[in-house]
């Protein structure tokens, strides 16, 4: 197939949407697909197979933007003519600018459009102040559905929450496939030797990850002056974390990790909290657990990660500090039940593997193809 992935961020590789992107490009050369992108990323504008617009200038955003290593792409109809040129299927990456022109020229040249699901209304209510103010959430979602998912072929789900949040709130059924973005092979249990009493999250220094809470809890953990935690990842809240970190007199470390790095830095650690108000898939939450770690999850509305609780000791009141230190002091106050509660998830992750998850979204491609032919 000649497949064109559209994608108004796509940059370094620090966010979940930018690496859901690159893995399933990656995935769809190495089956032996053409792959053409349409991006707004400077960088790649002499890569092949890359058909690079320009950015947005959005003014005072632009340095906001710029924190969070960001840039939207800007619509430029005789570039994205030219990607989508003989192509087969396309598959728009997120409800923005940059898709939406992509997805009008498709239905001119009868080109089938499948879309992925990777930006919660909150992603953008957070930034407002107005997380939860459900009327903002659903004229969010409203705007996607009609501007994009009501269009498209099929849409890509991450998580059944995801689908089930999204039509609930639509009050329509899509033509849904729900596929993990899956967990890389290099994330997997190793014999490093462990920090006793490291505890880690990886996610970006923003707000709706509630890095607040997560310090919080580790100082009112019995164990706080033992414990050393790993916070991976980089964003635009770093100074304020570092500043409370010093407050609260937990000792951190903050880096941005590259995945072999990130995979040994987990290897070395016992616990892994994901604070996190809003998530369609904590992919990292999964990295953890592939490398034997026991996690501790919000069970915020918000958020699918709590669907990964085998057990309630799993999960922890959403930005509750207090019922998180009581959990933390309970799996280092049992120690054989946290060894039991990683040989379980081990298996647990099976599903995730990334391979059999990018098959999967070759597969939706095929059906659409199939099915538009028809």
């Amino acid at each position: 197939m000649k497949i064109c992935i559209v994608a108004d961020v796509l940059g370094k590789p620090n966010n979940g949407t930018t690496l859901a992107c690159l893995n399933l490009i990656n995935y769809m050369k190495s089956r032996g697909h053409e792959v053409r992108v349409l991006c707004g990323d400077k960088e790649k504008r002499d890569w092949e197979g890359y058909f690079v617009v320009p950015n947005m200038n959005l003014g005072p955003i632009n340095a906001y933007l710029k924190k969070n290593g960001v840039s939207i792409a800007r619509p430029c109809k005789k570039v994205i003519e030219a990607a989508l040129d003989g192509v087969d299927v396309c598959h728009i990456m997120t409800p923005f600018a940059l898709s939406r022109s992509a997805l009008k020229v498709c239905r001119k040249k009868n080109i089938p459009v499948t879309a992925g699901f990777h930006c919660q209304a909150q992603n953008f209510s957070v930034h407002l102040n107005m997380m939860n103010f459900k009327l903002a959430n659903k004229i969010v979602y409203h705007n996607f559905y009609y501007r994009v998912y009501r269009r498209v072929d099929a849409v890509h789900y991450p998580t059944q929450f995801i689908k089930d949040l999204f039509e609930g709130d639509v009050k329509r059924k899509t033509n849904g496939y729900v596929i993990s973005n899956g967990v890389n092979d290099i994330f997997k249990k190793t014999d490093v030797e462990k920090e006793p009493y490291q505890v880690m999250f990886a996610g970006r220094y923003s707000k709706e990850k509630d890095h607040g809470t997560l310090l919080r809890g580790v100082a009112k953990s019995r164990y706080k002056d033992k414990i050393t935690l790993v916070l991976a990842g980089q964003g635009p809240r770093e100074k304020q974390i570092r500043r409370l970190a010093e407050k609260l007199g937990v000792r951190v470390k903050m880096a941005f990790y590259g995945r072999e790095e990130l995979v040994e830095e987990l290897n070395r650690s016992s616990l892994y909290i994901h604070p996190a108000k809003v998530e369609i898939e904590a992919i990292s939450c999964l990295e953890a657990i592939r490398c034997g770690l026991v996690p501790i999850i919000s069970d915020s509305p918000d958020s699918a990660t709590g669907a990964f609780a085998l057990d309630g000791k799993n999960l922890f009141r959403c930005a509750d500090p207090d019922d998180l230190a009581a959990k933390i002091d309970w799996w280092f106050d049992h120690p054989d039940e946290m060894k039991k509660c990683s040989d379980a998830y081990l298996g647990f992750t099976e599903q995730f593997a990334q391979g059999e998850c990018m098959a999967g979204m070759e597969k939706m491609f095929e059906e659409v193809v199939s099915a538009h032919g028809k």
